[in-house]
């Protein structure tokens, strides 16, 4: 039984890493954030110590190692733009790092990890849970099978409806999440660059606060692409149903099926790290400097390759004029 600390527990992401804590028979010992809405922690493990105040936390850390009851990870689900000083912190107190998506926002960070982990002998592993996706595993075995000259055409698409509360929270700061590009797109792009190769050209069409879409070319294959938190790009159909997401993966014209198989993959991401086979600092860089190439990127607009979805109309961000 491995001893974890957990940081930013109160957010949308967290339950999922602490049962996967718990189904891989492991315990919690204490859990930091700022807000205290985290009575789900009671479905778990109820008897973690809790914190609200980071320098109470961080002695809290300290005096386990001191006691000899310190901690073997540290799961990072705190905002996006905080990964890279948490990541150190729980270096520093002598643990592994077990931390969501983007590892870092920027590329340079990561060699700075890669230099911490040698200095203390502990790892980082990132949360790249789509490569445990069977549907996404069966499409990278397709195209390692294809002939080597071999180059794809992809169609990538999800929209996830987000109400007006996104734009006051860290999410809606480019400078706190990366934007929409980085906050909800880095595991596709994790993802493409996993199956397809590395990026040999980079087109962003549309970059705005609720919405993103650009054009690909990867080593195997050319991939449009479209991101968005506007209910109103949800197709008719979609919204006429009531859902609020979408999703769709088109491989040569061909549809993906991808509508299940994700509630249990935090879980596989944590048993692949607790069996020393997680994705490591290295692997995450390839997603890092492709959100960040979009985010410094000039929208050029209906021009080339572009996904249809362009074509829907923009609005205005609600809280600007």
């Amino acid at each position: 039984m491995k001893n974890f600390a957990l940081i930013g527990a109160s957010g949308y992401i967290a339950p999922r890493h602490l049962r996967a804590i718990k189904d891989t028979n492991n315990n919690l010992l204490s859990a930091y954030d700022p807000f205290d809405s985290v009575g789900i922690i009671d479905s778990f493990f109820p008897k973690a110590d809790f914190f609200t105040e980071f320098e109470r936390f961080d002695r809290h850390i300290d005096k386990l190692g001191r006691s000899g009851n310190g901690l073997d990870y540290v799961s990072i689900c705190s905002p996006n733009y905080l990964h890279d000083s948490h990541i150190r912190f729980g270096l520093k107190a002598g643990a592994n790092i077990i931390c969501e998506k983007p590892l870092v926002l920027n590329p340079w960070n990561v060699e700075g990890l890669m230099d911490l982990e040698k200095e203390t002998g502990k790892k980082v592993y990132n949360i790249l849970q789509l490569r445990l996706h069977e549907s996404i595993i069966a499409v990278k075995k397709k195209v390692d099978l294809a002939p080597k000259d071999k180059v794809f055409d992809f169609d990538l698409t999800y929209i996830t409806s987000r109400g007006k509360w996104y734009y006051t929270s860290w999410k809606g700061d480019v400078n706190k999440s990366g934007g929409i590009a980085t906050n909800i797109g880095v595991h596709f792009f994790d993802m493409l660059s996993w199956i397809f190769g590395s990026v040999k050209k980079c087109v962003v069409h549309l970059h705005t606060h609720d919405r993103a879409a650009g054009y690909f070319e990867f080593d195997r294959a050319r991939v449009r692409w479209f991101l968005s938190i506007n209910s109103d790009t949800l197709p008719v159909e979609v919204r006429e149903s009531g859902k609020t997401t979408y999703r769709s993966m088109m491989l040569e014209g061909q549809e993906i099926e991808f509508s299940d198989g994700f509630t249990d993959l935090h879980t596989k991401s944590y048993e692949q790290v607790l069996n020393g086979k997680g994705y490591r600092v290295s692997e995450a860089l390839n997603a890092i400097e492709i959100v960040h190439q979009i985010r410094n990127a000039s929208p050029i607009g209906k021009q080339g390759e572009y996904h249809p979805f362009v074509n829907i109309e923009t609005v205005k961000h609600p809280f600007k004029k």
